[in-house]
């Protein structure tokens, strides 16, 4: 019965296609956006995305592609939704 609360990072994945994430790069720049699509590398594509510097918002792209080994982690961010 534990194994079915059992959920790899895969799982996880699967389930923000299509949502908005935040993605943390290893030199500690953030990224907002549409996760589009990602492989097993972790090379990232995102949509409408928004660059965040020390905590300011520092440009906007429309699509964006972040090779995986500068990825230190992927995040789900909350809907506005779900108060």
């Amino acid at each position: 019965m534990a194994d079915e609360n059992k959920r790899t990072p895969s799982d996880f994945l699967s389930t923000v296609i299509g949502q908005h994430v935040l993605v943390k790069l290893n030199s500690g720049i953030n990224y907002r956006g549409v996760l589009a699509c990602l492989d097993g590398y972790m090379n990232i594509a995102l949509e409408n995305t928004e660059e965040y510097v020390d905590g300011r918002l520092k440009n906007r792209y429309g699509d964006t592609f972040i090779r995986g080994n500068n990825v230190l982690y992927i995040s789900a961010e909350k809907s506005a939704d779900a108060s």
